[in-house]
C-alpha cells in the first residue's frame, strides 16, 4: 500500500511481516553468492593428447634421503615409497601416459631407509624438440612436484633399447660409520679378500623364490678412508667404499656387519676367506647384518653418457641438501654436547658407536661366526617343551624346491 496511514493495524503488521520475510530471503542470497565467491572455482581438467607428441627416451639421475621411506619400489600396501612418489610426479607433469607404455628401468633397487646419491632409470618422455638445447627441463619440472629429499640432477638421452639397469658397468655403494674403538686396519685387511669373483651366499640374503640363483658377483675396489675428524678420534666418521657390477640383497650390509665384528676384535680378518669357500661351508652361519640407515647407492656408471646438467636445478638441490645438512648438524652437535654433560667423567671408549649398527638381540658370551648355528636351523624352547627344528637345506636344495613350487603353481 501506498499510503500506510490510511492502513489498519492488521494490514500494518501484515505489510511488516512480508517485508521481513522478503528481507530474510534477500540475506540468504547474498550470503549464497558470497560463500560461492570464496570458494575457488573447480576446473574442468581436459585429458593431455598424448597421442600428438613425440616422446624422446632418456636416462634421469637423481638423489633421494631414504631414512623417512619404505624402500624405493613401488608397494602395494603403502605409497610411502621413493619410486610411487617418481611417478606420481611423472604423471602429474604429463611427461608420461602410464608407467606401463614408459619403457621403464631402473639401476638398482634400494631397501627399506637406504639412500642414493646417484640412483638412474630410463625411461620414454614427452619431449617438445629434436635439439638438446630446446629440450623440456625434465629436472626443473619434475622437481617441482616432488619432495625435497627426493630431487632429479641431471639426464641424458639415450637409444631407444638403452635400459639402466642392463647397460650399468659398475654400481658404487657407501657407508658411513663412526670409528670408535675399531680397529680400521684390520678391517682393511679383512676388506682386500673381498676383491674379484666369488660366490657371496655367506654374505647375502637368499632370494631364490624371487629367481635368484646364482650368487658368483665381481667386486672391484673395497676402500676404508676417513671422511672426517681425526683418524684417531672416537667421532671421526670413516667411509666404506664399495664397487661391483652387480650384488646381492642385502650383500653390503652383511660385508659391514662382519666387518665390524673384525673391527671390534672379535673375529679375525680370515673369517672373510672362510665363508667365501662355499665348498666347505656351503651354509650361512647366523650372523647379524648392519644398519641400513648409513647405506647409500652412491655411483651408477655407464659408458658414452653425457649428462646434461642446469646450473639453477643444481644450485636449488644444493640449497635443499644444505638445509638438511643444517638441522640434522645442530641435531649432532646438541647430542653430542648432551652425552659430555650428562657425564662428564666417563670414557669415550665406553660405549662403541659401531655397536649400535649391528642390528639384532646381542648375547652375553660371545660366539664365533663359524662356531654359530646356520641360517634354516631353529631352535625353539620353553618350561615344558624342546624342539629341536634342523632344516640344514643347502643353495642347491632350496633351489630345487623353489622349482618345484613354481612348477606346481603353474599347473593350477
Amino acid at each position: 500500500m501506498d499510503n500506510l496511514s490510511d492502513c489498519t493495524k492488521e494490514q500494518l503488521i501484515e505489510q511488516i511481516k512480508a517485508l521481513k520475510a522478503h528481507t530474510t530471503q534477500l540475506q540468504n542470497i547474498i550470503a549464497k553468492s558470497t560463500e560461492s565467491a570464496k570458494r575457488p572455482k573447480s576446473k574442468i581438467k581436459r585429458s593431455f593428447n598424448f597421442e600428438k607428441c613425440k616422446f624422446r627416451h632418456v636416462l634421469l639421475k637423481f638423489v633421494y634421503l631414504g631414512w623417512d621411506y619404505q624402500g624405493y619400489v613401488t608397494q602395494e600396501d603403502t605409497t610411502n615409497t621413493i619410486e610411487h612418489h617418481i611417478f606420481n610426479a611423472l604423471t602429474k607433469t604429463c611427461l608420461i601416459e602410464s608407467r606401463a607404455t614408459a619403457n621403464y628401468h631402473r639401476c638398482g633397487r634400494t631397501d627399506k631407509g637406504v639412500s642414493s646419491f646417484s640412483q638412474v632409470i630410463s625411461i620414454d618422455l614427452r619431449s617438445n624438440s629434436d635439439e638438446l638445447e630446446n629440450e623440456l627441463n625434465y629436472c626443473k619440472i619434475l622437481n617441482r612436484v616432488l619432495p625435497d629429499d627426493i630431487q632429479f640432477i641431471a639426464w641424458c638421452p639415450v637409444d631407444k633399447d638403452f635400459s639402466a639397469r642392463f647397460d650399468c658397468k659398475n654400481r658404487t655403494y657407501k657407508y658411513f660409520f663412526p670409528k670408535g674403538n675399531l680397529n680400521i686396519e684390520k678391517m682393511n685387511t679383512a676388506s682386500k679378500y673381498l676383491i674379484g669373483n666369488h660366490d657371496f651366499r655367506n654374505f647375502c640374503k637368499m632370494d631364490v623364490n624371487n629367481g635368484v640363483t646364482e650368487f658368483f658377483r665381481t667386486i672391484s675396489s673395497v676402500e676404508i678412508s676417513c671422511y672426517r675428524g681425526e683418524e684417531n678420534c672416537n667421532y671421526s666418521i670413516y667411509i666404506l667404499t664399495i664397487r661391483g657390477n652387480a650384488f646381492l640383497w642385502h650383500q653390503i650390509r652383511c660385508i659391514v656387519g662382519i666387518l665390524i665384528l673384525i673391527g671390534q676384535n672379535r673375529e679375525n680378518p680370515e673369517v672373510v676367506l672362510e665363508l667365501l669357500d662355499i665348498e666347505n661351508n656351503p651354509r650361512k652361519p647366523d650372523y647379524f647384518m648392519a644398519s641400513e640407515i648409513p647405506l647409500n647407492l652412491y655411483d651408477c656408471s655407464y659408458e658414452n653418457v653425457s649428462w646434461i646438467y642446469d646450473r639453477e636445478t643444481v644450485d636449488n638441490v644444493t640449497k635443499n641438501l644444505s638445509k638438511f645438512w643444517t638441522f640434522f648438524t645442530i641435531k649432532s652437535a646438541m647430542i653430542k654436547s648432551m652425552i659430555q654433560d650428562v657425564d662428564k667423567k666417563s670414557d669415550e671408549n665406553r660405549y662403541c658407536p659401531s655397536n649400535f649398527l649391528i642390528q639384532g638381540v646381542k648375547s652375553r658370551n660371545y660366539v664365533p661366526v663359524m662356531k654359530r648355528q646356520l641360517c634354516g636351523k631353529f631352535h625353539g624352547h620353553n618350561k615344558f617343551l624342546f624342539f629341536v627344528i634342523v632344516l640344514l637345506e643347502s643353495l642347491e636344495n632350496r633351489i630345487k624346491h623353489s622349482m618345484k613350487k613354481r612348477k606346481r603353481k603353474g599347473n593350477i
